[in-house]
C-alpha cells in the first residue's frame, strides 16, 4: 500500500492550549486543522465544547459543525470524515494538522482501526450495564481476541463496546478491509504540571459558565434535543442538563462539574500513555512554554 506523508498531530488534555498551538503552527507552515474532538462535530454545542472559532483567525478547519446536535457520531464516522478532510487539505497544497483531545479518534486514524463499523447490540449492552467493571473485564478476557483488535478498556463504556465487538466477531466471519492509506505522522503532546492543569481547567469552567453555558444547554433542550442525548455528550452537558432538570442544585453544579473535568483530564493523559505503549511516539512539549517556542520545537522535529 502506498504511504501517505505529511500529517502533524497535536494532542493533550482539556484546557492545555492545543488549539492556540495548532493555529500558530498552521500559520507558520501553511497548514489546515482537522479537529479530533468527539463533540465539536455538533452544531449549536459551542461553549460547552470549547470551539472558540475566533481562535482560528483565518486558518482553515475541518470536522467542526458537521452534524446536528442530537445526531449520533462514532469513531467509524470520524475515520471516514478525517480521510476526506485529509485529501482536501493535501489537494490545496497545505499541511494537515490533526488537533484534539479524543485519544480514541486520534489513535483510530494513526493506527487504522479496522473494527469500528461492527454494529451495536442494544440487548447485550443492556445486560452488560448491570455488571461492574471487574465482571466486564473478566468476561472480555474470556472472549477470543481477533488479530489486530486493540481494545480500549479504560472506561466501562469502552469496555462494553470492546465486548460487543469481540462477541460479534466470535460468531461472524469478518475480514477487515482497510480503505485508508497508512499515515506517516509526527505526534506532539502538550503536558502541564498537575497544579497548572487544575488551575487552567477551573478558570476555563468559570469562563464558560459566565459566557452562557447554561443558556446554551437550555436552548438545545428547547430546540428538541433529548436530555438523555445531551447527558451523553460529555460532562458539561451532563451536569448542566441535570441542573436544568432539577436533579442538582445550582451551587452543586460548579463543584461537581469542576471535579469531574479534573478526573476526565487525568483519564485523557492515561489514554495518551496507552497510545505510547501501543507504539505511537509522542513528542511531549511543556505547556508552560510560550506558544512561539513550542512552534519552533515542532518545526525542528519535522523532516
Amino acid at each position: 500500500m502506498d504511504q501517505v506523508r505529511g500529517l502533524i498531530c497535536i494532542l493533550g488534555p482539556t484546557a492545555s492550549g492545543k488549539t492556540a498551538l495548532a493555529v500558530a503552527l498552521a500559520k507558520e507552515i501553511n497548514g489546515a486543522i482537522i479537529s479530533a474532538d468527539s463533540r465539536q462535530v455538533f452544531r449549536g454545542m459551542d461553549i460547552g465544547t470549547g470551539k472558540d472559532l475566533v481562535e482560528y483567525k483565518g486558518v482553515d478547519y475541518y470536522l467542526i459543525n458537521i452534524r446536528n446536535a442530537g445526531d449520533s457520531y462514532h469513531v467509524a464516522h470520524f475515520q471516514d470524515d478525517f480521510q476526506e478532510a485529509w485529501f482536501n487539505i493535501q489537494a490545496q497544497g497545505k499541511t494537515p494538522i490533526l488537533c484534539g483531545g479524543t485519544g480514541l479518534y486520534i489513535q483510530s486514524v494513526l493506527q487504522q482501526y479496522a473494527f469500528t463499523s461492527i454494529p451495536r447490540n442494544d440487548n447485550l449492552r443492556m445486560n452488560l450495564l448491570e455488571k461492574d467493571i471487574e465482571e466486564l473485564e473478566k468476561f472480555f478476557l474470556s472472549l477470543p481476541q481477533p488479530i489486530g483488535f486493540k481494545a480500549d478498556i479504560s472506561t466501562k463504556k469502552r469496555l462494553i463496546r470492546a465486548i460487543e465487538i469481540a462477541s460479534w466477531l466470535k460468531v461472524n466471519p469478518y475480514e477487515p478491509i482497510n480503505r485508508h492509506q497508512h499515515l506517516d505522522a509526527r505526534v506532539f503532546g502538550i503536558q502541564l504540571p498537575l497544579d497548572d492543569r487544575r488551575a487552567k481547567i477551573t478558570q476555563r469552567l468559570e469562563q464558560r459558565l459566565a459566557a452562557g453555558l447554561i443558556e446554551e444547554v437550555q436552548g438545545l433542550i428547547e430546540a428538541g434535543v433529548p436530555a438523555d442525548k445531551l447527558k451523553f455528550y460529555g460532562l458539561e452537558y451532563k451536569y448542566v442538563t441535570a441542573f436544568l432538570l432539577g436533579e442538582i442544585e445550582r451551587n452543586q453544579l460548579f463543584t461537581k462539574l469542576n471535579t469531574e473535568i479534573h478526573r476526565f483530564a487525568k483519564r485523557q493523559m492515561t489514554y495518551f500513555r496507552k497510545m505510547e505503549k501501543d507504539g505511537i511516539t509522542i513528542h511531549w512539549l511543556d505547556g508552560r512554554n510560550a506558544i512561539a517556542e513550542n512552534v519552533e520545537k515542532i518545526k525542528g522535529c519535522l523532516p
